[in-house]
């Protein structure tokens, strides 16, 4: 306190009139909100109707689609599912096709090495990695919104979906097997998978009915980000026993990453050097030629394709060198020509994949939304987060019929067709065409590629993931709750598995947004110098109090969680309960500024009503400012009118005041204006 600024004595209710405002040139009378509405009129409300039966009403309902209908709806309505009808007519062919159609088999190029690796990851034959190259791409160009998304295999999920299958199909522990034990076992493997991906499929179609697009803000951002670096870690790892020659069995559960590391460590000197030469010079290629793409992106013509150049040349040198009878190299073997034939997933596996389908139909949904609306506010459109679902729904289910594992977008690929010059979904049809070409055609010419190889791959594909680490310096300076999330999320994914580390990166981001609801202050308010304006009494400019007047923001939700930190700060601002701060005047008129208050619940609105009973009780007069309709219908349903009149309740601060003001004149209350 600076001091006394001015005092000014009223000594009877005639006084009043020369009573003008805070700053002593109020223009126009207080408002509560009952005269607000009277002046300037309210939205009309429609007459209350007597309630009906549920049973008419809910046919009156199944009639209205049905009544509303027309051509012109129908057709928007076809527009909405399947997009290809609204941007295909405006389609610039001059223009983009050359783009669509580079961008396109460089992605398909890429498409080839990464399927087959990431198959590996899901702990199915290499060639089921194509097909998830070929059917979740063509159907995601004809539903999907996102003009630069590239779909397919992910690394992600094709190690949750490895989980699953390690899990559900283990391999025996005797290491050698029959041709005919093998294919049984890869069969049955491939069975989970496919049920996996029918299983998410389902579960983003029941979203899409739902309209449950909006889950996707559940999923952070630093959420996603320490998912998939942490996922990153684990692709790292599991393909250490591939890079080695190793044969060991896959780990799976809690603390995997760590047993794996335990097992490579023990077998390391039964490594194969054949193979550990292949990897190591696998690797000296495809880090530098990654490097190279990412520096020089904007001075080349198109990205170099080091994995091609690298399937090729280890295929020739396996091939000519006999690494796989000389010195037991695994390569991928045959690849079946053509597609296999449609097969609906077993019913029997849906109800013991159901916990795994769940997570890995949210990181799809998650993954695909946030990389579709990044490039969409890149390149100026829109995409529809509930359209997204029913494409990789569809994408999931259809591609599922085909024995196809879980499919999302893809960072690096999508990332390679917005650079390579894509402009539209047409690219993904000529995507197709390169994969559909090795299916038919050139399947065999990959019979001698190393499997090391294709674990090279997986690792060289993790770098953009390795190197969002990055961020967390940033992310430290601007946000430190953010950063607890990030850190978190990524140990929780390092140390137990994907899925449990997902869960519990999200509840504990939904935790730090309720302990920052605990956290806010209820803020005392003082009129700035020559303004209309209530600033916290905490800034350093000047500020205007009135002894007897407490004005106070309480700047978040009134719910059940908040209720008891909101009583007690009332308490100790207003001095009910023996709880207030050591004040000189005690508070005759409390102003509540409810600008922050964006919900209340029942618990919270009951508070309130409790608070203005305690307030009557102490001789306190209690004004509210600025509550929403939704919140004041709140209170008004717990009984806040019961207690207060609508004179009560102001449409600003100013309002309520200025009513504050001339309330403390009319009782004879001393003013005094101290400047603090």
């Amino acid at each position: 306190m600076s001091g006394l600024l001015g005092t000014r004595a009223s000594s009877g209710p005639g006084e009043a009139s020369h009573l003008k405002s805070p700053l002593d040139n109020r223009t126009r009378q207080p408002l509560t909100e009952t005269q607000f509405q009277q002046l300037f009129g309210d939205a009309e409300q429609e007459p209350e109707l007597p309630a009906e039966p549920c049973l008419p009403r809910l046919c009156r309902l199944w009639r209205w689609p049905a009544s509303t209908c027309s051509w012109l709806g129908a057709w928007r309505l076809l527009q909405a599912r399947l997009p290809p009808l609204r941007w295909l007519p405006q389609y610039r062919w001059r223009a983009w096709m050359l783009g669509d159609a580079v961008a396109g088999v460089t992605v398909g190029v890429v498409h080839v090495p990464q399927g087959m690796a990431f198959a590996l990851l899901a702990s199915v034959p290499p060639v089921f990695g194509l097909y998830t190259s070929f059917f979740p791409v063509l159907i995601y160009s004809l539903l999907g919104t996102g003009r630069h998304l590239s779909t397919g295999t992910f690394a992600v999920l094709s190690l949750m979906t490895g989980s699953a299958v390690e899990r559900l199909v283990p391999e025996p522990l005797a290491g050698n097997f029959s041709e005919s034990e093998r294919e049984q076992l890869d069969a049955q493997r491939v069975g989970v998978a496919a049920a996996v991906a029918f299983g998410s499929g389902v579960l983003m179609l029941g979203m899409f009915v739902l309209q449950l697009g909006i889950l996707s803000i559940f999923l952070s951002e630093p959420v996603v980000k320490a998912l998939t670096s942490g996922a990153a870690l684990h692709v790292l790892v599991s393909q250490l026993p591939s890079l080695l020659g190793l044969s060991l069995p896959r780990q799976i559960g809690c603390f995997s990453l760590f047993k794996t590391l335990a097992a490579v460590l023990t077998a390391l000197p039964q490594s194969s050097p054949a193979e550990l030469t292949i990897s190591a010079l696998s690797l000296a290629l495809l880090v530098p030629v990654k490097e190279l793409n990412v520096r020089f992106r904007d001075r080349l013509p198109a990205p170099i394709p080091g994995e091609v150049v690298m399937v090729l040349l280890a295929s020739v040198l396996c091939y000519t060198s006999s690494l796989d009878t000389r010195y037991n190299v695994q390569v991928v073997g045959l690849l079946p020509e053509g597609f296999p034939q449609p097969l609906l997933p077993s019913m029997v596996e849906l109800p013991r994949i159901l916990a795994d389908s769940l997570p890995i139909a949210l990181v799809t949904f998650a993954v695909s939304t946030s990389l579709a609306s990044i490039y969409a506010d890149k390149y100026n459109y829109t995409i529809d987060p509930n359209q997204e679902l029913l494409a990789h729904g569809v994408s999931n289910l259809v591609s599922s019929l085909f024995s196809c594992f879980p499919n999302s977008a893809t960072l690096a690929t999508t990332s390679l067709l917005a650079d390579a010059g894509g402009n539209t979904q047409l690219a993904g049809l000529f995507s197709c065409m390169v994969v559909l070409s090795v299916l038919l055609w050139l399947g065999p010419f990959f019979y001698y590629l190393p499997k090391a190889v294709l674990a090279c791959i997986n690792i060289s594909s993790m770098r953009q993931m390795f190197f969002q680490m990055q961020e967390l310096p940033q992310l430290w300076r601007i946000s430190r709750m953010d950063f607890a999330v990030w850190v978190v999320t990524w140990v929780a994914v390092v140390t137990l598995n994907v899925d449990l580390g997902l869960a519990v990166g999200v509840v504990f981001s939904m935790m730090t947004v309720v302990c920052r609801t605990q956290r806010v202050q209820c803020l005392a308010l003082g009129l700035a110098e020559g303004t209309e304006l209530y600033r916290p009494l905490r800034e350093s400019h000047k500020l205007r109090q009135v002894p007897g007047l407490c004005i106070l923001s309480y700047p978040t939700p009134l719910y059940f969680g908040t209720r008891g930190q909101f009583r007690r700060l009332l308490e100790w601002h207003l001095g009910l309960g023996g709880q207030g701060k050591p004040v000189a005047d005690p508070v005759r008129v409390v102003v509540l500024d409810f600008s922050g208050v964006t919900f209340a619940d029942a618990a919270g609105a009951r508070e309130v009503a409790q608070l203005a009973s305690r307030c009557q009780d102490a001789g306190i007069h209690l004004l509210l400012a600025q509550c929403n309709a939704s919140v004041l219908e709140t209170l008004t349903r717990a009984g806040l009118l019961n207690r207060m009149t609508p004179e009560q309740l102001f449409v600003s601060v100013q309002d309520a005041a200025a009513h504050a003001l001339e309330r403390l004149e009319l009782t004879g209350q001393k003013i005094c204006t101290v400047w603090v």
